[in-house]
């Protein structure tokens, strides 16, 4: 028996050959594949708070890769490599790339002329990250903790609290948060800062 997923608003339906990436055989279920990715997660989130990393690492495709292969490695064979099938958002598998580097590029400016507050630095390269969708699977989760890295190792402010839930699954959280992404879509990034804050 394969892997089965029910998907809900806002993720990412993951490909046959992508699905064929997973490397604990066992898992057959959304909820198995949530419970290993998490403990994943959990060891990449160790990872960053034993490190102090300068922030043109940080803001570089070799860390945006490293972080993801970090939290998705003992799950999926294709952590930490960009997509290779486009899906239902994000840029063209073709110019994810260049779309990275335009916002990495972006990124180093806003830092250096202190263009947005820091909250909204952070925010602003998480919103932008995940629209790029550089990723198969796990860019919410990826953006968010790119995010709490920015604030906290470039900025040297606590982490984002997200709402104190988890947003990978169906609820009232996960549906501001998809509200405030797609005000973001729109220019408006404000409610993603207080949703983040909050």
């Amino acid at each position: 028996m394969g892997l089965e997923i029910e998907y809900i608003e806002g993720q990412t339906p993951l490909d046959e050959d992508e699905k064929e990436g997973l490397l604990i055989k066992s898992i057959t279920t959304r909820s198995e594949l949530d419970e290993f990715e998490q403990f994943n997660i959990e060891k990449a989130v160790q990872w960053t708070l034993s490190k102090k990393w300068k922030p043109e690492y940080v803001l570089s495709e070799d860390f945006v890769k490293e972080l993801h292969k970090r939290m998705f490695k003992e799950v999926w064979s294709w952590a930490g490599e960009f997509r290779r099938t486009n899906k239902n958002l994000g840029v063209d598998k073709c110019q994810i790339g260049v779309s990275l580097k335009q916002l990495l590029d972006d990124s180093l400016d806003w830092l250096k002329n202190k263009t947005f507050s820091d909250e909204e630095f952070a925010l602003r390269f998480k919103h932008r990250i995940v629209r790029i969708h550089c990723f198969s699977n796990g860019n919410g989760r990826h953006s968010r903790l790119i995010a709490d890295i920015i604030i906290s190792q470039i900025f040297g402010k606590p982490v984002f609290t997200w709402n104190s839930t988890n947003l990978n699954k169906k609820g009232e959280a996960r549906s501001k948060y998809l509200s405030a992404i797609r005000l973001a879509d729109n220019g408006d990034i404000i409610p993603l800062i207080n949703f983040a804050k909050t």
